[in-house]
């Protein structure tokens, strides 16, 4: 496009070099200086926050050695060896040779019919599906029966204790993430529309929340789990293919929707009254669309700041439930169920350290880290941080 003659970046004579040289210096400062998206700007200001950098980077390793657990050269969660009960961590040598991982055929021993879960993967690494299936196969090719030595100590049946701890990180992350979900989706959705809706409406939706807020949601998870143990809802759990420890995700993130309901429903207030909202409203579009098409991803960055604020709220609670027995059953695994042994075994005579030291260790990590990522993507996506 060409500038218009009384731009002030147009040079005023054309035959002056001096003016053509100025014209051109002006062109490359305003093509170096070129804008940014808001996602880039926000990831730049993120990177230069060294601690929720870190804290994204350990939690990324996290995930991946948690989703990636069964390839790991681990030990047995569930194979007790009653003679090394109380056996304290051991770092030589590293590797050792766990006959229960892969054993040879006996004579007389039928074969796995195919797609079928081999009898030894079940009693060394209990229920697995598919997919944990073909990583442990792939596991036993690349290393075969070699596992890591216990550098965490063992608990009191004999089982390591790192591979407890690897394996309830799993049940502990999801439990964090689904139940964030849910009540990311729950609390999105009401506070959305309530803000937006707003008369007798947002107040009644508030008033319901507040009368929530007021219930001891304790007790009322205890009593769905409770009720969750029963012969016949498991039998009926069972039939449906549904398992009892995805419910129990499911209870937890609906208890914890409430005030991701009243952040939501505040940052809808301050725009639905902006000029987008009106374009929008003004070509037809409907009051769902409006909301969950233009507002709420305008409200984003909020949201997510406060859901990874969410996730190490759940987590905690799904480790207080399972720290009192309430929460995640044997045989699966959990970093609450692994602190709950550790504290059990703590006595006057004699102390094993490890037992509580690594679990904690592992939850307290964990919960750092998200607690960091948040702070820093709070000031990351602040577009008042923008320049500085």
């Amino acid at each position: 496009m060409t500038e218009s003659p009384n731009h002030p970046l147009t040079p005023r004579r054309l035959d002056d070099p001096v003016e053509v040289e100025r014209y051109a210096r002006l062109l490359a400062e305003a093509a170096r200086n070129r804008g940014v998206s808001p996602a880039r700007e926000a990831w730049r200001r993120l990177r230069r926050n060294r601690i929720a950098l870190a804290s994204l980077v350990f939690l990324g390793l996290l995930a991946v050695c948690a989703l990636l657990t069964p390839l790991l050269t681990l030990q047995s969660p569930i194979q007790t060896a009653t003679d090394r009960s109380f056996e304290p961590p051991r770092m030589w040598p590293v590797f050792i040779d766990t006959p229960e991982i892969a054993p040879d055929a006996q004579p007389g021993d039928a074969a796995t019919p195919a797609g079928e879960t081999p009898q030894w993967m079940t009693k060394t690494f209990g229920e697995i599906g598919p997919v944990n299936r073909w990583l442990i196969e792939t596991r036993v090719r690349l290393f075969g029966r070699r596992s890591l030595n216990s550098l965490c100590g063992r608990d009191e049946l004999g089982r390591d204790l790192l591979a407890r701890v690897m394996w309830g990180a799993r049940i502990s992350l999801m439990a964090g993430l689904v139940g964030a979900m849910v009540s990311l989706i729950i609390g999105v959705s009401y506070g959305a529309i309530s803000g937006y809706v707003g008369g007798w409406v947002d107040n009644l939706m508030m008033r319901i929340v507040d009368v929530l807020y007021s219930v001891p949601f304790i007790f009322i998870v205890i009593y769905i789990n409770t009720t969750l143990g029963a012969h016949q809802i498991q039998l009926w759990l069972d039939k449906h293919g549904i398992n009892r420890i995805t419910v129990f995700y499911v209870v937890i993130g609906a208890v914890y929707w409430l005030t991701m309901a009243r952040v939501v429903r505040g940052q809808v207030l301050s725009l639905k009254n902006e000029q987008f909202v009106d374009a929008a409203r003004t070509i037809g579009a409907g009051r769902l669309r409006i909301i969950f098409r233009h507002i709420v991803p305008n409200a984003l960055s909020v949201v997510i700041v406060y859901l990874t604020l969410t996730i190490p709220r759940v987590m905690l609670f799904e480790a207080f439930l399972s720290f009192l027995g309430l929460g995640v059953q044997a045989p699966d695994v959990s970093w609450g169920l692994l602190a709950n042994v550790g504290f059990k075994v703590i006595t006057p005579i004699k102390i094993f350290w490890w037992l509580f030291v690594f679990p904690a260790a592992a939850i307290g990590m964990t919960l750092f880290a998200l607690n960091f990522l948040g702070d820093g993507l709070r000031d990351a996506l602040d577009p008042r941080l923008k320049n500085k």
